[in-house]
């Protein structure tokens, strides 16, 4: 077992989120709901989460949880089968390949973990970061997402560092004590995630790997 371990969130930082995979996200809600004018902003939701997402549209529209499970299949089952490929994150093939050979990896995501999976092994990573996958199943924000990561890997703090793109995952680094890198290529994003408590902010993965390497140290 590797001493260290670096947990990444996937969309934004392993994964572009097209619109197109978004709007299958939608398109499996719309047997229950009108999907025209659900917010495509998902900072909007209570909780950034697939599965409490489609909860809270369903609640609010006074439609019973029980169809959860279905809407998810459904999900799981349209991105199978969609033409639709995933769009990896420039440098985040040689970051994983560069990282697994000192640290265990996995993955934090809001993505459901059937959906992530399929992403990711459609551009190769998903054997870098199968064995430590958790995702949005069972909800939760993504400090319970990335405390579970945590739990598997049982390991100290300090040796742990936490890759995100958004302030809730600036929020769930510091509330675990790991070491956080907040990635975006828009210096306005990287702005955001400084304000928010993030010391640590990389614009490629070229530079991602040398703050890896220095927090590990």
């Amino acid at each position: 077992m590797a001493k260290a371990a670096v947990i990444f969130d996937v969309d934004g930082v392993l994964l572009e989120l097209t619109r197109d995979e978004e709007e299958i996200f939608f398109q499996a809600l719309s047997k229950f709901v009108s999907t025209e004018k659900l917010s495509r902003d998902w900072n909007s939701y209570k909780i950034r989460n697939d599965e409490d997402i489609i909860a809270e549209i369903l609640e609010r529209n006074h439609l019973s949880l029980e169809n959860k499970v279905e809407v998810i299949e459904h999900y799981v089952s349209l991105l199978a089968n969609s033409p639709v490929t995933s769009v990896a994150i420039v440098g985040a093939a040689q970051l994983l390949e560069s990282c697994r050979a000192f640290a265990d990896l996995g993955i934090a995501t809001a993505n459901l973990h059937a959906a992530a999976k399929h992403r990711l092994q459609q551009v190769g990573f998903w054997q870098h970061v199968r064995t430590h996958a958790h995702g949005a199943d069972g909800g939760g924000h993504k400090s319970i997402i990335l405390g579970r990561a945590l739990k598997q890997l049982d390991l100290p703090p300090n040796c742990i560092v936490y890759v995100g793109d958004n302030t809730n995952d600036v929020d769930a680094g510091l509330q675990h004590g790991v070491h956080f890198i907040g990635f975006s290529t828009k210096p306005e994003q990287r702005s955001r995630l400084r304000r928010h408590g993030a010391q640590n902010t990389s614009a490629s993965h070229e530079e991602t790997l040398v703050l890896i390497n220095k927090l590990l140290a």
